[in-house]
């Protein structure tokens, strides 16, 4: 019998994963066999090389992007085969993204933009979402800039922006692509203690893909990628650990990890 996410309490998965771009001698494999699952209410780091394979493979687990070979879930929901419009609904509803480019929408303010969510899903916060919402514009810093349109904030202001927006409907799972790339330090700490209280607190799955050792260092495990494989999966490590792993890694001299089976891959 094959094992399903809920069975291994997944809140996404991915199995013999491959992602292939272009064709012929001119096709790059982006991922290749990747089985691995981010687990319910945990805090994963994603992270390797630059062209490791990281984004794509967040892409492809929140169904932003199809796989050439294997099956991608959403807790129990296979997203393999969904339609564009079955995939938009699942992600409204369950899934809250923090990208790198921040995608808000240049003609609404702050508060729209963290608003959007429940306006695409035709309905209001209620109570308890207005103040976790209150909340988190207060944490973030947001609540003088909150009628002030993207082009008028700094890169770490929408950047809180996004974050507060993928927070704002509690969803179970968030994808956050190097959430603390554009803020300063002190900025930096903050969200990502949002991010561990959203998985301590309130029991939602973070799956973060980053470069930064210190980021990396406040998530409950490691997931590390290189050439478009899973290259080794540790429990929390100190910053100092990730960046000595992962000096070794581009040195050629880190360990291998034996293959694990893919059941125990993905618990």
């Amino acid at each position: 019998m094959e094992l399903t996410s809920t069975d291994l309490g997944l809140a996404a998965r991915v199995q013999q994963l491959t992602k292939t771009y272009g064709t012929g001698t001119g096709a790059v494999r982006a991922l290749d066999q990747v089985s691995v699952g981010i687990r319910r209410g945990e805090f994963t780091a994603i992270m390797g090389p630059s062209g490791s394979g990281k984004s794509t493979l967040m892409h492809i687990m929140a169904g932003l992007d199809a796989p050439t070979t294997g099956r991608a879930w959403i807790g129990d929901t296979d997203i393999t085969d969904l339609s564009d419009l079955e995939l938009t609904i699942l992600r409204r509803r369950r899934v809250g993204f923090v990208f790198q480019a921040f995608n808000l929408v240049p003609t609404l303010d702050a508060i729209g933009n963290i608003l959007l969510p429940f306006d695409l899903d035709g309905r209001r916060p209620s109570a308890l979402e207005r103040a976790r919402i209150d909340g988190l514009v207060a944490t973030l810093g947001l609540a003088d800039r909150l009628r002030h349109r993207p082009h008028e904030l700094s890169g770490g202001q929408q950047q809180r922006v996004a974050i507060a927006r993928a927070l704002a409907t509690s969803p179970d799972l968030v994808f956050a692509d190097e959430p603390t790339g554009n803020l300063d330090s002190r900025s930096g700490r903050e969200v990502l203690a949002l991010l561990q209280a959203a998985t301590r607190e309130h029991g939602q799955s973070i799956a973060m893909v980053t470069h930064d050792p210190i980021a990396a260092s406040h998530a409950d495990r490691v997931v590390f990628l290189g050439d478009g494989r899973v290259v080794a999966d540790k429990p929390r490590q100190s910053a100092e650990e990730i960046s000595a792993y992962m000096l070794a890694s581009e040195l050629g001299t880190a360990a291998a990890e034996p293959a694990e089976p893919a059941a125990e891959v993905l618990s």
